[in-house]
């Protein structure tokens, strides 16, 4: 499968042009939520920019239409620079909020979502609405069920609007990893990678067994990216090795 690694996880650790030019030579084919300004750096090793922020904030997102006038503000923008540096997913957030019904959360994410959606298909990039856990890391968030995730979706019955699975976040949520995987993946355009509970190496320190996870996507035919978004809690380095050996299977 292809993968990437997440900047925030590994950079800071390694420094930026070592983590690039190790994920090169691992063999990895991109990294994720690269900034802006280390683009440059990214591709001339030979790598793709697999993902950025489509807009801002995870807390003031999707679900709440007074930010949908910025929301479409930035998401045009951003859609313009992917297009142009060839990066291939743009990550939305619903937004965190503890009033209003899920169907009315759902709505307002979609009504702004369809706004947005024939700009990206015309450039060719995909908007994915990640999900994320409300339990542990982000409390209020809407997007904390794959049910919700791909309620918007059917919403906005668009090619160029699919959900980026988090399996940690959805193994905190709701488990049944593999039955969700098999069932749902055709609104899946990106996955991301850690452990739990932690969020650390994917190795069998922890619960998740990612070798039958990682086989069950390799069987749907998934042909984007799996993003490794864990913070090592060894060798950053050795961490980055074992990620890739392992999803490699």
């Amino acid at each position: 499968m292809r993968q990437s690694a997440a900047w925030w996880c590994f950079a800071p650790l390694l420094g930026p042009a070592p983590f690039v030019r190790a994920a090169a030579e691992i063999g990895y084919e991109a990294l994720d939520l690269v900034p802006h300004e280390y683009w440059a750096l990214v591709k001339a090793h030979g790598l793709r920019i697999a993902c950025i922020a489509g807009h801002g904030s995870i807390l003031e997102g999707l679900c709440d239409a007074q930010h949908h006038g910025r929301i479409v503000t930035e998401l045009t923008q951003t859609i313009a620079l992917a297009r142009h540096h060839d990066i291939a997913n743009l990550v939305c957030f619903a937004g965190s909020s503890t009033t209003g019904s899920d169907e009315s959360a759902i709505a307002a994410s979609a009504e702004v979502l369809r706004r947005v959606t024939p700009i990206a298909e015309d450039a060719g990039v995909t908007l994915i609405l990640e999900l994320l856990n409300s339990r542990v890391d982000h409390p209020g968030y809407r997007a904390d069920r794959t049910a919700w995730g791909v309620a918007v979706c059917r919403a906005v019955e668009s090619p160029r609007m699919k959900l980026l699975y988090d399996i940690y976040h959805m193994q905190i949520m709701e488990g049944d990893l593999i039955r969700s995987i098999s069932e749902y993946h055709p609104y899946f355009a990106h996955y991301h990678t850690a452990g739990n509970p932690g969020r650390n190496e994917i190795n069998g320190t922890q619960e998740i067994y990612y070798p039958a996870v990682l086989r069950a996507i390799q069987e749907t035919g998934f042909d984007g990216y799996v993003a490794h978004e864990f913070v090592p809690r060894g060798s950053a380095l050795s961490g980055l090795r074992e990620a890739f050996s392992i999803t490699r299977g």
